[in-house]
Parts: C-alpha cells; structure tokens; sequence
C-alpha cells in the first residue's frame, strides 16, 4: 500500500507529555503537570469502539458452542430432505466443522483488508463502515433455518469473520492511539475483555432455558446486529484517532480543537490554555513502508517476526479449540450434558474474571512477564489434561480434574496470552508501518485459529486425548522464544523501542 511521504512538524500527543510530567507549549515554554487518569469522553470513546467491535469477534467465536447439537441436528434434517438419505455422523461433523472454522477464514481475509482501510478512511471511518458485513452476516444466518439451508449459516459465518478480523485490527489500533502511554496496556486489555464477556454472553444464552432451543437458535445467531447498532450510533460522536489526523492527514487544526480537546476536555476547556498545557511541538517524519521493507529492513523485520510469533502463540495454544468445544470435551471427561453445560458457563465466568485482573497486572507486571507466565501455565496444564483424559476410563474421578485443567486453562490464557498480542503490534511499530503490521500479524492470527478450529474435531477423531499434547510442544517452543525474543514494551514510547531494535540489528 501506498504511504505519503511528509515531513510535519507537529503536537506531540497528550500521552507523551503526560508519561513524562512535563507541558510545553508551542514557544519551548514548559509547565509541569500529573499523570491523569480516564476522563469521561476517553471512556466514552472506549466503549464506543471496543464494544461494538470486540463483542462480535467474542460472541460469535462462543455462539457455536451450547447449540452444537441443535444446528447438528439441523444439518442432518436438511441433509434427508434434499438426499433423501441420512449423512454419516462425520458428514454432519465435517458440515459443522466447517461452519465454526469458516469464521476463522473470513477473519484471515478481513484482517489483510485493515491496512488499507485504515489508511484510506481511517480507524474511526472502518470500524463503522465494517458494519455493512453485520447486517449481511445477521440476515444469512438468522434467516439461514428457515430457508433449509445450512450454506447460508455458512456463508453468514464467513461474513461476521470477515467483519471481525478487520475489528481485530482497527480497534486495538484506535484504542492504543487514543490512550495515555501509563494505561495503554490497561485499554489494550479492554479488547480482549469484551471478547472475554461476549463469549460468556453468548454461552448463557445458548442454553437450553434461553434460547438454545429448536425455534430459539437462529435468534441467537442473529442478535449480532445489537453491537452492530450500538457502535452507529454512539462511534460518530467520537473524533478520529488523533495520530491519524494529525500525521496521516496532516490537518493540524482539527487534531489540536477538534480531537484533544475532546478526549480531555474536562482538565482545559479553553483552546490557548489548552494548547499551553499539552503540547510539544517537535519535528516528525513518516516513510513509505511496503511489505517489502517490512521484511529487507532488520529495524522492521525483527519486531515483524516478534509481532507474528506471539499472535501464534495466542492461537495455536488451543485457546480456541478449548472455546469452541468446550462442552464436547466436558461431555468426553465423563460429565452429563447439562453439567457440561454449567462447566461451560463455569470457564466463560473465569475468563471474564482473570481478564479483568490482567488489565490491572499489566502496567505492573509488564507485557512478557504476564505473556510468558501464561504460556508456561498452559503447556504444564495441557500434558496435565492429556493424562487426566486418558485415564478417565480408569478413574471416574478424574474427569473432574479435567474440568479443573481446562478451567485452569482459561486462567493463564486470560492472564496475559489473551490480550497482550493484540495491542502488542501497535507498541512495536510506528505510524508508517503499524497498519500494514497489524494486518500481517492479525491475519496470521485467525489464519492460526482457522487451522485448528477446523482440524481440532477430526485430529480428536484420530488420536483422541493425545490432541492437546501437540499444544503442549508448539506451548514449549512459544516460551522459549518469548524469553529469548520478546522486548518488555511497559512504559515506553515507539521510539525507544525502535531504537533498542536498531542498536541490536546493527551488532
């Protein structure tokens, strides 16, 4: 894609002149001031932008889970009435696998689109274009029931992905150019909070007293345009991303009166003392940056292979195999279909819970701290699950501590794992290569979860509890890399990472 090439002198964003406690204004004049906290239009404009995008990357990873026997079910009506002839159980599977895995594609897809729209129409401009696909994807598979057609779940399933795999890159981009550099991390955490809630949203009513029933499914899947509505109506209220148009678009004006002011309005609410308190004038230069750079140049590559390596490692820790079949595995530890259902809803409430505590942890803990803790946690725990699956049959007992390994799981992927790759691209980058680094590093993530959300269910079929110990090996190698590779970006500008990965790619 292409980059203009400008040389701006322009206010440094309140984030910097806040994490360092000093002001300047435009004539070198400094002031003294606080690290602030949230002001209310910041959390306004968190909410806009996380809520309506995160929730359907959330809600519809978990929405597949509690009516899994009810959509199977349907495809294997919908099957006879055209066949004249009922599919084998691995038909079905396969039909169903697809359904699920098919989100995972859509979102690889949509994600490779993030950089282009999020220079085209900026952050702001393709969150809430991106909502066309909602409204798509809520008519395909809302409707998809009573047209007899269970292509139409599919193709509806495609189309939320791809809509969420272009939210998986703007929002977090948005929200880490919106945020004070001391609660970047914090609000970075929020993403996957919501994704965290949304997935216990939608696994509370999938069940059988809600609407996981034979009429009440597709109402399920089609509540999606709920989000969808709350973002139009609440995100055009917001300014843009300031860094977007002050440095993209150069209008200087606007980022100073009509977006900083905006996000903190209530520390100065007239313009000249406004400008007097937070802004450093400086000199700053973008470059063109291809993807061809981004690779020939050892200043980009490094953190471009850092940046894919721990969107691997979120994805192929069998994260999303845990979610998505979380009830058939409690189902295959021993426990009824309704226990495995509140053990479903058990794991969803330690999620939300653990990735609440990780939004705190990490301006305390740091970023690799949390993110190697976590890895470690779950390669221990899923030789433990592997172990407790196979000797079930042994030992009844045993299939309850499974449900403790996978709840166990779930605690140290929330802890750092699951948030953490997400605004870690954006800390890694600067403004010239963040959006096409967040759309390689994005779709590489959902292409991951496309892998093992459609290979999970046959490779179980095949190899039974041993599956998780390929999680365990592919969990060994992310850790060492996180130790040796990672850089601790707590606290730090773009800037002095960039340089740290300048210093090392010149030794």
């Amino acid at each position: 894609m292409d980059y203009e090439r400008v040389r701006l002198s322009y206010c440094a964003l309140p984030t910097i002149a806040e994490e360092r406690g000093t002001f300047f204004s435009e004539n070198g004049v400094s002031y003294r001031g606080q690290k602030k906290g949230l002001t209310g239009h910041l959390v306004f404009a968190i909410a806009a932008a996380a809520f309506g995008s995160s929730f359907q990357h959330g809600y519809n990873t978990g929405v597949v889970n509690a009516p899994q026997k009810l959509v199977e079910k349907f495809i294997n009506e919908t099957y006879f009435e055209r066949y004249n002839e009922v599919p084998s159980d691995s038909v079905v599977t396969v039909i169903f696998s697809v359904m699920v895995s098919v989100f995972c594609l859509g979102g690889m897809l949509g994600a490779l689109g993030t950089a282009y729209l999020a220079e085209n129409f900026g952050r702001k401009g393709g969150l809430l274009l991106n909502n066309v696909f909602v409204f798509i994807a809520a008519a395909l598979m809302g409707f998809g029931k009573m047209a007899r057609s269970y292509e139409m779940l599919i193709a509806g399933r495609f189309v939320i992905g791809l809509n969420s795999g272009l939210n998986a890159g703007l929002s977090p981009m948005y929200l880490t150019e919106i945020s004070p550099i001391h609660l970047r991390g914090a609000v970075g955490t929020i993403y996957q909070l919501i994704i965290a809630f949304t997935i216990l949203i939608s696994q509370i009513l999938g069940m059988p007293e809600i609407l996981g029933t034979e009429e009440g499914w597709p109402v399920l899947f089609g509540l999606i345009i709920v989000p969808a509505i709350f973002m139009l109506a609440t995100l055009p209220l917001c300014p843009e991303s300031p860094k977007y148009i002050l440095i993209c678009k150069g209008k200087e004006v606007a980022a100073q009166k009509g977006v900083l002011i905006f996000f903190f309005k209530s520390q100065q609410t007239k313009y000249n003392g406004f400008r007097k308190k937070i802004f450093h004038i400086k000199e700053f230069k973008i470059l063109q940056v291809t993807l061809k750079e981004m690779w020939e140049n050892a200043v980009l590559r490094k953190p471009l292979i850092i940046a894919v390596v721990v969107m691997l490692s979120q994805q192929l820790s069998g994260i999303n195999a845990v979610i998505f079949y979380s009830t058939s595995i409690f189902i295959t530890a021993g426990l009824s279909n309704q226990a495995a259902i509140y053990a479903t809803l058990g794991m969803g409430t330690v999620n939300v819970l653990m990735t609440f505590i990780s939004m705190i942890l990490v301006e305390k803990a740091g970023r690799k701290t949390l993110h190697l803790v976590g890895l470690t946690g779950m390669m221990i725990i899923t030789a433990l699950l592997t172990l407790s699956l196979a000797l079930t049959p042994k030992a009844a007992w045993l299939s309850y501590v499974s449900v403790f390994c996978i709840i166990g799981f779930i605690i140290m992927f929330a802890s750092g794992p699951g948030s953490i790759p997400w605004f870690l691209v954006a800390e890694l980058f600067g403004q010239g290569a963040r959006p096409i680094a967040t759309s390689i590093a994005v779709s590489v993530n959902w292409m991951a979860n496309f892998i093992v959300s459609l290979g999970f269910l046959p490779i179980v079929e095949s190899i039974g509890e041993y599956t998780f110990l390929i999680f365990t090996a592919i969990l060994a190698m992310c850790c060492l890399f996180t130790y040796n590779k990672v850089p601790e970006t707590k606290g730090r500008t773009v800037e002095e990472i960039t340089a740290e990965f300048r210093e090392k790619s010149t030794n």
